[in-house]
């Protein structure tokens, strides 16, 4: 590997295609995010940097921190694959609608998904109404399997249009007058400036993987301890896909419904190494 110093960095290649210098701190820190101990991080950083090569992408990077993390703890690796994971529960964005009903129903809201609710104008399908005491809002879902992509304007503009129609229908009905009406975006990715803006601007709260700072996707997922099963390094793509298939969303639904698992037909060895990675990332 080249020699880095301050005046000739290494350069690591972003998932939109950005080239920025290689940072053993950040890397550090993306592990004790997900639990890893200093001593457990630096040494990962450690061992990846002599295989590191001008240009690598950060998704090799995480591939090989992943790896070594893995052998060490699966329940911090599992937590270490949370963005991926997210990723990973496609291809169609309903499982992902499903995980932010789950995050929201432990947050005590009570949660309906895509419903047909009537505007003033037309009719429209709503990926989730989550209600609470006083409050009221209107969740639409936004999924990306692809890394680096970015909510633009465009997408909270649509959906205020979608909301201004409920809303303004739902304001006429008895006993709506004291309630909080609100309309949520919520992507696994992020937001563009200008969509952060108009957002801030008409009311239309955006929740993004890391914005906003104490609400996000991933500090939401971080406090209700409630990781996808697509976390799970134990099952392969395909036998991810037959869990979604079935309703299953969660790591600790594996757990809970561990019958399901008849349907991948595993090695009994196997499925006890899978209960126990699913009981060691849900432990946490």
């Amino acid at each position: 590997m080249p020699a880095m110093s301050p005046g000739n960095p290494l350069l690591v290649t972003k998932a939109n295609g950005e080239q920025v210098p290689f940072d053993a701190s950040k890397l550090r820190r993306s592990l004790e995010c997900a639990g890893a101990t200093p001593d457990m991080s630096a040494a990962i950083a450690a061992a990846i940097q002599p295989e590191l090569q001008p240009g690598i992408t950060t998704r090799r990077l995480y591939r090989m921190a992943f790896r070594l993390l893995h052998r060490q703890s699966r329940r911090v690796a599992g937590r270490y694959r949370l963005k991926q994971a997210i990723l990973d529960l496609g291809p169609s964005g309903f499982p992902f609608e499903d995980f932010v009903a789950r995050i929201l129903r432990h947050e005590g809201y009570s949660v309906q998904l895509r419903v047909l609710v009537e505007g003033l104008c037309v009719r429209h399908e709503v990926d989730v109404i989550a209600d609470r005491e006083h409050q009221h809002f209107l969740v639409e879902c936004k999924y990306h399997n692809v890394p680096g992509r970015v909510c633009d304007v465009k997408i909270p503009l649509y959906i205020q249009a979608r909301f201004t129609d409920v809303a303004q229908r739902w304001q006429q009905q008895p006993g709506n007058g004291a309630r909080f009406h609100q309309g949520w975006l919520v992507t696994n990715t992020r937001f563009s400036s200008d969509a952060l803006r108009y957002g801030q601007c008409v009311g239309l709260n955006l929740v993004g993987w890391d914005q906003p700072a104490g609400g996000s996707l991933r500090e939401r997922i971080d406090r209700s301890g409630l990781h996808p099963l697509t976390c799970l390094a134990g099952l392969a793509r395909a036998e991810k896909t037959r869990l979604l298939e079935q309703g299953l969303v969660l790591a600790r639904d594996v757990l809970e419904q561990p019958a399901v698992l008849d349907l991948l037909r595993l090695p009994a060895s196997r499925r006890e190494r899978l209960l126990r990675e699913a009981a060691e990332l849900c432990s946490g």
